[in-house]
């Protein structure tokens, strides 16, 4: 059920995707409390925005839309262990592949041959290199005694993106406050802005929620190499909808209701299980599906996300909802007043 984009376009340029940002508005830690940031209200339609606060979301939001959230769950993927030599050596967990067998990012890789060994926390968890893959990535296998998630859980860190340069005090903060289940190496950060108290008056109002999974990757950050934005290959991630999920949502179609993703990742996740009918089916697997302008959404009427990176592939997924320059006048004006950008930065809503 891969979806392409079917407009016949043949170059798009990456350096139509760029715009200036100052580094002061990179968000560099969470807001107190987490509904506090501030939200930036677009009405793609009429063309008008609204300053707000996030809790605000809730006069946007009416009887009867539903919210579809990723409650995928960040693992503490950063792990820093030390060669037999000494030499630390750091890893960073991208993507399960067999019970004890990783896909991983290992800074001074060179250093590592095969099979050489890395041990975290005394000897509590190692890791053996088995094989290096073309992109780069290395393929290791781990060994240990007792739970591998427990483990992880006492000797890694959260793995805050890499423009985030300030400590984070309380790991809780790069995960939603409804995270159920998953292995993702990086947040749905649209979700960081809810409070169970939020939910709480959503759901009072008539709005149903409901739960899809994507598990982020570390493709989240990474840039987009070709200036034909076309020959760009998107990152693999794993998805599941489930039952219910999709039973709500083709009803809600069907009777002309709202479906509102918040983040990137719920939208990727609903246009990678609808069928070419048009109907969102519960399945699970794995989706490379771009999102350009151009893309005829399936399911998607509104979306709740961060603000996103010069040039990312995320910046233009939001120029497909909306129409891509307007879209770039709404980030000048949320540059002009000073919102807080990326993972820990303020929210939009467009709709």
């Amino acid at each position: 059920m891969e979806k392409k984009n079917n407009v016949g376009q043949e170059k798009i340029l990456l350096s139509d995707y760029d715009y200036y940002l100052p580094k002061e508005l990179i968000g560099q830690t969470p807001t107190m409390p987490r509904d506090h940031s501030r939200l930036l209200v677009v009405d793609k339609i009429k063309k008008e925005i609204e300053h707000k606060k996030f809790y605000d979301i809730l006069n946007y939001l009416n009887e009867g839309d539903v919210l579809v959230r990723n409650s995928t769950k960040v693992i503490p993927a950063r792990l820093i262990g030390k060669k037999e030599s000494g030499a630390v050596m750091e890893v960073f967990l991208l993507k399960r592949l067999e019970l004890n067998r990783w896909e991983c990012l290992v800074r001074r890789a060179k250093k590592l041959k095969l099979d050489q060994i890395i041990i975290f926390g005394d000897g509590k968890l190692k890791a053996t290199l088995k094989e290096v893959k073309e992109d780069g990535n290395r393929i290791l296998e781990f060994t240990f005694n007792g739970i591998f998630e427990e483990i992880i859980h006492e000797l890694g860190q959260m793995p805050l993106p890499p423009y985030i340069t300030e400590k984070l005090e309380d790991g809780d903060r790069y995960q939603t406050v409804y995270a159920q289940k998953g292995e993702s190496v990086a947040a749905p950060t649209a979700g960081l802005h809810f409070t169970d108290e939020l939910f709480e008056k959503i759901v009072k109002k008539g709005v149903e929620v409901v739960d899809v999974y994507l598990e982020v990757g570390l493709g989240t950050f990474r840039p987009v190499q070709t200036e034909n934005v076309l020959e760009h290959k998107m990152h693999s991630e794993t998805f599941e909808v489930p039952k219910k999920t999709a039973e709500v949502v083709n009803r809600a179609k069907i009777e002309g209701r709202r479906i509102i993703a918040v983040g990137t990742t719920s939208i990727r996740t609903l246009e990678s299980a609808t069928d070419n009918s048009g109907k969102l089916v519960a399945t699970s697997g794995d989706t490379e599906i771009f999102i350009y302008p151009g893309y005829d959404f399936k399911i998607v009427d509104a979306l709740i996300t961060n603000f996103h990176l010069p040039k990312s592939t995320l910046l233009m997924l939001v120029s497909a909802l909306s129409e891509k320059d307007f879209m770039f006048s709404v980030y000048e004006k949320a540059v002009k007043e000073k919102y807080k950008f990326f993972s820990f930065g303020d929210a939009m809503f467009i709709y």
